[in-house]
C-alpha cells in the first residue's frame, strides 16, 4: 500500500473518532439537557419501563428518618447520628451518549443518596492515587495513617484495596461505632458478634458502614482537607454539576489535620449523613463513567482506575471497588442484560447504571429494590 494511501486511510479513521467524540453530549452546568433524536428506540416499551418506576415507588416511608430505623432495626445501639431529609417520589433518567432519552418525576429535587455514596467514595481514592497520593492500591494503610486506628496484627494488614471491595474485616470502633455492630449476621447474639474469629483481609466480602467510614476516615488523612471539597473542586465543579448537592458526616465526626478541624464524611446514610444530591447530577456521574473518565476532552479520572474499579474481587464476582458488576457468574445478575454493566446502589431504591458499550446511563431514585433488575431490562428491551 502506498504510503499516500496510508496517510488517507488514517486521516478517515481519525476523522471519524473525532465525529465520534463530537456527538457524545456533555451538558453545560445549568443548561436545558439536550434530548436524543433519531434513535431507533421502542416508545411504547421504554413507556412501560417509565411507569413501571412510578407505580413500584420504594415501599418505605418518605420520612426517611422513621425508614432508617426501621431498615435497620436489628442492629444493636443503633441512633440517627447525622442529617436526613424527607423524599421525593420516584424519579429518574435515561441517557445516550450523554443526550437525554427520557426521564421521569422531580430530577431536579436533592435527596439522600445511601450507599451511592460509596461510589463517590471510591472515586476519592481513584483520584488519590491519580495525583499519586497513594502509590499503589495494594500498599499498607497504615504507611499512610499511622495515628492507632490500622495497629494491631490484623488492621495493620489491611490494604486500600481490601477497603475498596469491603473485605478487610478491619475490628475496632470508630464514632463510638463498633464494626460487629453494622449489619450483624442473621444468627447469634451480642457475645457471638463481639468474639467472633477475624477473616483474613482480602478473603471475605462484608458489607460495612464502620469499615467504609473508616475508608473515609482514611482518605481525609491522605488528602489533608475535607473530602465534599475533594469531590467539588477536583470532579463535580468539572462535570457541570449543581451547586446543590451535599456530603455530611456524623455530626460529632470530626477530625484535626494540620491544626484545622474538619468533618469525617460517611459513606453511606444508614445512621443518617451521606451524599444528598439531584437525579440531574447523579447522571452527570454516570455520564463520566460511561466515558471512561474524560469530559469533553478533558481526562479527569484515569482509565486505569475506572478499569480497576470495575474488576471483579476474589471474594465476591459481583463487586469491585463499591461499584457493584453484573457478572453472570454470580448472584447479583440481572438477567436481559449485559454482563459488562456496572452501578451504584444505595437503600431506598437508588441506582445509577452505566454501560460504556452501549453508552448508556440509567439513573432511578425510590425504586423498590427488589424490582431493579426487572426496570433495568424493560429498558433495555426498548433499545
Amino acid at each position: 500500500m502506498k504510503l499516500s494511501y496510508v496517510i488517507s486511510f488514517f486521516v478517515l479513521l481519525s476523522g471519524s473518532f473525532l465525529l465520534q467524540a463530537q456527538e457524545l453530549y456533555f451538558p453545560e452546568r445549568g443548561a436545558d439537557w439536550k434530548r436524543a433524536t433519531n434513535l431507533k428506540i421502542d416508545t411504547e416499551t421504554l413507556q412501560e419501563a417509565v411507569d413501571f418506576a412510578m407505580e413500584n415507588e420504594y415501599s418505605g416511608s418518605r420520612d426517611l428518618r422513621q425508614a432508617i430505623l426501621k431498615g435497620f432495626e436489628r442492629e444493636p445501639f443503633h441512633e440517627i447520628l447525622g442529617p436526613t431529609k424527607k423524599r421525593g417520589g420516584p424519579a429518574g433518567m435515561v441517557l445516550k451518549d450523554g443526550k437525554l432519552v427520557t426521564s421521569w418525576g422531580d430530577t431536579q429535587r436533592v435527596d439522600m443518596t445511601f450507599s451511592v455514596t460509596k461510589s463517590f467514595l471510591s472515586t476519592i481514592a481513584g483520584l488519590a492515587v491519580d495525583a499519586e497520593l497513594i502509590t499503589d492500591v495494594n500498599d499498607k494503610v497504615k504507611s499512610y495513617v499511622w495515628d492507632g486506628t490500622f495497629d494491631g496484627d490484623h488492621n495493620s494488614k489491611i490494604t486500600w484495596e481490601h477497603l475498596l471491595q469491603q473485605n478487610s474485616d478491619w475490628s475496632g470502633d470508630l464514632w463510638g461505632l463498633k464494626d460487629w455492630a453494622d449489619r450483624p449476621p442473621r444468627e447469634g447474639g451480642l457475645d457471638d458478634w463481639k468474639y467472633r474469629k477475624l477473616n483474613e483481609p482480602g478473603m471475605v466480602m462484608e458489607y460495612n458502614d464502620v469499615r467504609v467510614n473508616v475508608l473515609a476516615y482514611a482518605l481525609t488523612h491522605v488528602w489533608r482537607k475535607p473530602l465534599p471539597l475533594v469531590l467539588k473542586e477536583n470532579l463535580l465543579d468539572k462535570i457541570g454539576a449543581s451547586t446543590t448537592w451535599r456530603w455530611y458526616g456524623y455530626d460529632h465526626a470530626w477530625t484535626t489535620i494540620d491544626g484545622l478541624k474538619m468533618q469525617s464524611v460517611t459513606g453511606g446514610g444508614h445512621s443518617g449523613a451521606g451524599l444528598f444530591i439531584s437525579t440531574e447530577d447523579m447522571a452527570r456521574f454516570g455520564l463520566l463513567f460511561t466515558n471512561n473518565g474524560k469530559w469533553n476532552g478533558n481526562q479527569l479520572l484515569s482509565e486505569n482506575w475506572i478499569s480497576m474499579a470495575v474488576t471483579p474481587s476474589e471474594p465476591n464476582v459481583n463487586y469491585g471497588y463499591m461499584w457493584w458488576l453484573n457478572k453472570k457468574e454470580g448472584s447479583r445478575h440481572w438477567e436481559g442484560v449485559p454482563a459488562h454493566v456496572f452501578y451504584a446502589a444505595g437503600f431506598g431504591g437508588n441506582f445509577i447504571v452505566v454501560d460504556q458499550q452501549k453508552g448508556l446511563v440509567i439513573v432511578t431514585r425510590w425504586l423498590e429494590p427488589s424490582k431493579i433488575g426487572e426496570f433495568v431490562k424493560k429498558v433495555y428491551e426498548a433499545f
